[in-house]
């Protein structure tokens, strides 16, 4: 196995030799004990001006051979969302193109039975993409009822690209409206009018202020307690149009709580990158689905674990998904809105896109002490699948860092 000199995030610098990839197989059918979506990122094309502020060009091959690369472990992929750079570099006009390719691309895994781990499989079960209000301004959108029209306008063309393309519509958090609203009450009319108007159940997103500042407030309240009252409330007079929820906000004890709150036909689908090993094992009969950043990055393990629970060892998975966890609070370390460096970064190691870049200038947004430190633990928990490329390739970031 290479060994590396590697620097420390205590400045010092130190020998590492890799210990090489773990045994992870592609399953020989469908996925059973829980569903699961992995956030994915989205590839630049390498030449583009990936800087702040520019328009985002995406390498197309490379973005979609990465959806390609989860479906075959059978999981689905939540596409267009936080991970893909929704609000940090991944314009609108970009996304609207990322959602009708991926959901294209899904519909025809579907028809040809690609992958004998999605057999049987919907389209809506491979694809959710977002759909929210970022092609408004919030420094510059009206206030008042003026502003909470703009902010429901902006979410119904959303809504309406992502359910043409044939993808579940992932109701996202909203800057404008955080911005924009006044009180519970606001939120609870823009999510009803938005419920009543989608086709088909919806999973709505709660997403905290760790992952984005601009979202304090949101349902309300900055009060926790009370802001999932608000949210309760809504999910229970439209339980009919709420496929599940996507809560990211890395609290174990309040997912569970709101976990056992849930309607019986409501998911929770896990979004919470630290102690998702602990909420999707769950306890008895109750276990959170998954809608996860760092499933994107830890993918053959999470599949290899959900094998394990299918197969009736939790033990097994629970292990699995534990030897995971460290990667994934370092990936979500704070400030944790820079997790899709980290995402990004795991992908160039192994091979998925051709160089180490994000757009917006993104690929800046962690040190290369912190990048050597994913690189260690993500060898451990054996997602370096070549480790002479991972291994050339780190090297190469140390060369142009200064640091090799």
């Amino acid at each position: 196995m290479p060994t590396l000199t590697l620097p420390t995030l205590d400045g010092q610098r130190v020998d590492y030799t890799m210990t090489g990839p773990g045994e992870f197989s592609r399953p020989t059918g469908p996925i059973q004990s829980r569903k699961v979506y992995a956030a994915a990122h989205v590839v630049p094309v390498m030449t583009a001006e990936n800087t702040p502020g520019s328009p985002a060009q995406l390498d197309w091959d490379a973005t979609l051979a990465y959806r390609h690369e989860l479906w075959s472990y059978g999981l689905g992929v939540a596409d267009a969302m936080d991970t893909a750079q929704r609000g940090m570099g991944l314009d609108w006009e970009a996304t609207k193109e990322l959602i009708r390719r991926s959901a294209a691309e899904a519909a025809g895994v579907v028809r040809s039975g690609k992958y004998p781990a999605l057999a049987g499989r919907s389209v809506r079960d491979l694809i959710a993409c977002g759909a929210g209000t970022d092609q408004l301004d919030p420094a510059t959108a009206p206030t008042g009822e003026e502003g909470l029209k703009k902010v429901l306008e902006a979410y119904l063309e959303q809504l309406q690209v992502v359910e043409e393309s044939g993808a579940k519509v992932i109701l996202m958090a909203s800057r404008a409206l955080a911005k924009v609203a006044s009180g519970a009450d606001d939120y609870l009319t823009i999510y009803t009018q938005l419920l009543k108007t989608a086709k088909e159940p919806v999973i709505l997103h709660w997403l905290g202020t760790m992952f984005d500042p601009a979202l304090a407030g949101y349902w309300g309240s900055d009060d926790v307690a009370t802001a999932t009252e608000t949210f309760l409330r809504l999910i229970r007079d439209n339980e009919s149009k709420v496929d599940g929820v996507k809560v990211s906000l890395l609290d174990a004890d309040h997912e569970k709580q709101l976990r056992a709150a849930l309607p019986d036909s409501v998911r929770l689908y896990t979004g919470d990158d630290f102690n998702y090993p602990e909420l999707i094992h769950g306890e008895g009969e109750e276990y959170s689905d998954a809608l996860l950043g760092i499933f994107a990055a830890i993918y053959p393990a999470a599949s290899a674990a959900l094998q394990a629970y299918d197969a009736g060892d939790a033990e097994r998975g629970r292990a699995i998904m534990d030897s995971t966890r460290e990667l994934g609070q370092h990936v979500f370390s704070a400030p944790t809105f820079y997790y899709k460096t980290g995402v990004a970064f795991l992908a160039w190691l192994n091979g998925h896109q051709p160089g180490f870049q994000l757009v917006g200038g993104l690929h800046s947004g962690r040190s290369i002490p912190h990048l050597a430190h994913t690189f260690v633990l993500a060898d451990r928990a054996g997602l370096l699948r070549d480790p002479e490329l991972a291994a050339s390739r780190m090297r190469s970031l140390l060369t142009v860092g200064g640091i090799q």
